[in-house]
């Protein structure tokens, strides 16, 4: 039952994804330019290559028979069809095989240089299949003449990698969309970008601003709104904004508006295939810019407040996390514990197995005291073999409590050579009224704490 299902589930897969084809290539040849041939965007292109890297090769028949279709629809012989759906479908398996190998797979749209490598290996390098293809097989067929073949594979290759810049970003990052926030403030924000990016698009494009002569420097207007998708919406936000640019630059261009909008048809259909592939490339390389920056940020705040050997909190992050607490203990009248460990015998540990596993024995210590932790605690390392332990809302005795589970988890650890830790707390306010006194009073116990275990016969008899 299992194994059928799966069959029926690959079998949907393969309709949908067959029909998906077809709906794109009709929707590209509606947005031609007043002629079948003259196609602005060739979305199945997009679509194909999304298909592969998400799917696997397994559904290469959903597109051959999605881009046979289309063809034999549109008016080509049987056996044109045939030869244009197999550059078609190879077009698409070779630029999710160049796109895997070379550029990230599908998140090429993370990192600038996978972007650049996405453009020339994929975007504009595999599409040149399809083009060829495409311009042969009508020359062949006498669709086209020989004499017009470089317009044809032109054209065609221009199609197709508009079709990959809009189509495949688009579907590909929204496929993986993780983490999204569809707060009200960020989607007004969001309704705001769409409407400016309509807005600039008609002011180059359409009747808000009629061009009637040829005014390139307008062409640079959506810019700035790929550039605020960029640093606001990330890369999704980037590419929605281009292809929002782009419907409104088709069909703004048909009717006569624009700056390419009075040159030949052949000429025209060039210069906005090549606005389209520049305006993607440069919004997605100016969103993926912004991510590894963002990134970089990221890191640098967390080594900032980080120990680098235990990732626990170093100790700037412990004196701020303290005065936090004691500023807050002031307005809620509430105490708080301040846990000090130190690990013991670190120094035979490092003279007898070497400092490598002197220092494995610190970070394991570091993952019992994380495990131990409530998550409004903060654990830190103090510095060299000694650790803290900040306790919200706690008194001595739930300080005592979080000790015992550290020194029973530290036992129970069957690792080599064995750890154990020795622990002075103090408490706000009874210790300390300020984040030096308080160190100062677990440290002086954490030391008395220390000589009562070397010394057990002493602090019994005393």
């Amino acid at each position: 039952m299992t194994i059928q299902n799966e069959r029926i589930r690959e079998g949907a897969t393969y309709v949908a994804l067959t029909a998906l084809y077809f709906v794109a290539g009709q929707v590209g040849i509606w947005l031609a330019f007043g002629h079948p041939d003259a196609i602005t965007i060739w979305p199945s292109a997009g679509l194909a290559l999304a298909a592969f890297l998400l799917l696997g090769n397994r559904v290469w028949p959903a597109i051959y028979a999605g881009a046979f279709l289309v063809s034999i629809v549109h008016g080509r012989g049987f056996v044109s069809s045939l030869f244009i759906a197999t550059g078609n479908t190879w077009e698409g398996l070779i630029g999710a095989f160049l796109l895997q190998r070379f550029a990230n797979g599908p998140q090429a749209f993370d990192r600038a240089r996978d972007v650049l490598r996405f453009t020339f290996h994929v975007a504009l390098g595999s599409t040149l299949i399809g083009a060829a293809f495409t311009a042969t097989t009508l020359s062949l067929s006498g669709a086209a003449r020989w004499a017009d073949y470089y317009d044809v594979w032109l054209a065609a290759w221009l199609s197709d990698a508009c079709g990959v810049f809009l189509v495949a970003p688009l579907i590909l990052l929204w496929a993986g969309a993780t983490g999204v926030r569809w707060d009200t403030r960020r989607v007004i924000e969001g309704a705001v970008l769409a409407a400016f990016s309509v807005l600039a698009a008609l002011v180059v494009f359409g009747r808000l601003f009629p061009v009637y002569e040829v005014d390139y420097p307008l062409s640079f207007l959506p810019m700035p709104v790929f550039i605020w998708a960029a640093f606001r919406f990330d890369r999704r936000g980037a590419a929605m904004s281009v292809a929002l640019v782009y419907l409104v630059a088709v069909f703004g261009t048909l009717r006569g508006y624009g700056p390419f909008a009075h040159f030949p048809r052949n000429h025209s259909l060039v210069y906005l295939q090549v606005f389209t592939c520049v305006s993607s490339v440069t919004a997605l390389m100016l969103a993926a810019v912004v991510r590894e920056r963002r990134q970089v940020e990221d890191q640098l705040r967390v080594l900032a407040v980080s120990d680098p050997l235990t990732g626990l909190a170093n100790y700037g992050h412990l004196v701020d996390v303290l005065e936090g607490e004691v500023q807050r203990s002031l307005r809620t009248e509430r105490q708080f514990a301040v846990l000090f460990m130190d690990m013991d015998g670190l120094k035979k540990v490092n003279d007898r197995y070497g400092h490598l596993i002197g220092s494995r024995a610190l970070v394991r210590i570091a993952e019992v005291l994380r495990s131990a932790c409530r998550s409004i605690d903060t654990a830190a390392r103090y510095g060299g073999d000694e650790f803290a332990l900040v306790l919200p809302e706690s008194d001595e005795a739930a300080g005592q409590l979080v000790a015992g589970r550290v020194a029973e988890m530290l036992a129970a650890d069957t690792r080599h050579p064995p750890v154990s830790v020795s622990t002075g707390i103090a408490t706000y306010p009874k210790d300390g009224s300020t984040a030096e006194a308080l160190v100062a009073a677990a440290d002086r116990m954490l030391y008395a704490a220390k000589h009562r275990s070397r010394h057990p016969e002493g602090s019994l008899s005393g």
